[in-house]
């Protein structure tokens, strides 16, 4: 009759050789390494990458000496052989005045000239109470806190659409923010 005792000795011999024999068997059946392959989860090109450096995902934050807060985000900043932003992609800008009303700017491309951002592509400027003013380029500056543009802005307002050869919004010495529309105003009035 076997005992209880040796049960547990056989098992102790027999248990560690079966795990060993299971580990053998995953590592001489799994996948082998293919060195062509690229990394799974890359969605670039890694010598692309590597020739023309970009950063991601850039963030910028400051404060006007008249205490608005200006922050522009981006999705990829490209930069010159000197290491200045050559051009910028899918920008968002963010003009906060110090009473807390936001003016929001988006644009398919910018381009960094000194302390101004010259934003071009289907660029958008939307407020929080319903004003929208679409222009083909719009000039931000970063250290004032403005926005111009110098070619035809169509604004949707919400008390009708207008037209205008030209646009700029600055502080004024309270810290609000005016919108002066001149060139040729056109209004359609809709109440």
């Amino acid at each position: 009759m076997v005992t209880r005792s040796r049960i547990v000795a056989w098992l102790r011999v027999v248990m560690p050789l079966a795990a060993l024999v299971l580990l053998s068997v995953l590592f001489l059946l799994g996948r082998k390494p293919e060195p062509g392959s690229t990394i799974p989860y890359a969605d670039v090109d890694p010598q692309e990458l590597a020739q023309n450096s970009a950063v991601t995902a850039p963030n910028y934050a400051g404060v006007t000496p008249n205490g608005s807060e200006v922050t522009l985000t981006a999705e990829r900043a490209k930069p010159n052989a000197s290491g200045a932003l050559e051009s910028i992609d899918a920008v968002r800008m963010t003009l906060t005045s110090p009473e807390g009303r936001k003016a929001n700017l988006d644009a398919g491309k910018a381009q960094m000239q000194g302390d101004d951002v010259r934003l071009t592509g289907d660029v958008r400027l939307t407020t929080e109470d319903g004003w929208t003013v679409t222009a083909p380029e719009f000039l931000a500056g970063l250290r004032e806190g403005t926005l111009s543009a110098d070619q035809e802005v169509n604004v949707t307002a919400p008390f009708g659409e207008l037209t205008a050869g030209r646009m700029d919004l600055r502080p004024t010495e309270g810290g609000n923010h005016v919108l002066d529309l001149n060139g040729g105003v056109r209004l359609i009035y809709r109440p």
